[in-house]
């Protein structure tokens, strides 16, 4: 393993009839990866696809907050029969099950969604489960893959580093980091990592935010199928194009790719405790 995605989601519908192919494909590669839970369904099917592989492939158990209330419905992500009218609740008996398994490294996605507008009842039921998962992560000692996405009005980026700062026992990670230099950097203050997707393989936006992250918290991921970097943008995306995630930031930090690759399989073993 010479790299890791640690945000990737081979085990939703998107990768349903060519899993193995991806997982294969991305293996071949050199790149290990984190397939990532986004609510039971998706949870357990990331645990089952580690017993498909004896080692470099990872999960996460969690429930992310577009989840806890009415939703979009991405057929990308769910069948038809697996969405929820109404949302779901965190069950910690049933996801806690599926947490002991040893290739379980981190609790979520779960934190902050406030972009398609939700109501004040549905941004409620967000914190709670945000919470619970928090407390959750505290009890089983694994850290959290954190969903934070700003809506129109808020930050949810500093209502999240309150929450986390006041009751997380545990690291974890702003995954698909979005925010500004200032919340990166409350992050940092508490030990959170910030992880970077093929968005900034076409905008600058947060070129800034690469270069600044802290040598030990920064990583890689793809959030496969979505946002391919380019040169595959407009494709669906797979865990191997991390690779391209990779180049661009060590480009963007200004180091070699071989001296970034090393630090980040170094970071991701780290944060996950992975030791193989």
């Amino acid at each position: 393993m010479e790299y890791i995605d640690i945000h990737t989601h081979v085990n939703i519908v998107s990768f349903k009839d060519d899993h193995d192919e991806v997982t294969l494909r991305a293996l071949e590669g050199g790149v290990g990866m984190v397939n990532i839970g986004t609510q039971l369904d998706t949870s357990r099917r990331a645990v089952e696809l580690l017993s498909m592989y004896p080692h470099e492939v990872y999960a996460t158990v969690g429930l992310h907050p577009t989840h806890v209330a009415n939703c979009f419905f991405d057929r990308d992500e769910l069948e038809a029969s697996e969405y929820k009218e109404g949302g779901e609740e965190f069950d910690e008996t049933q996801y806690e099950e599926l947490a002991r398994h040893e290739r379980v490294v981190a609790i979520g996605e779960c934190g902050l969604d406030y972009f398609q507008n939700p109501s004040e009842e549905d941004r409620k039921r967000q914190r709670e489960a945000f919470e619970a998962q928090i407390a959750f992560a505290n009890k089983v000692g694994k850290p959290l893959m954190l969903h934070l996405r700003n809506g129109k009005e808020g930050n949810v980026y500093k209502e999240a580093y309150e929450i986390l700062k006041s009751t997380a026992k545990v690291r974890g990670d702003a995954h698909f980091f979005a925010g500004s230099l200032e919340d990166a950097k409350r992050f940092w203050e508490i030990g959170y990592a910030t992880s970077f997707t093929g968005v900034i393989t076409f905008t600058d936006m947060y070129h800034e935010v690469v270069r600044e992250t802290p040598g030990d918290l920064i990583h890689a991921e793809t959030d496969a199928p979505y946002v391919a970097p380019v040169p595959y943008r407009g494709s669906r995306n797979e865990p191997l194009y991390v690779r391209e995630v990779v180049k661009k930031m060590a480009e963007i930090r200004g180091v070699s790719e071989d001296v970034l690759k090393e630090q980040l399989l170094r970071n991701a073993k780290n944060l996950f405790g992975i030791t193989s």
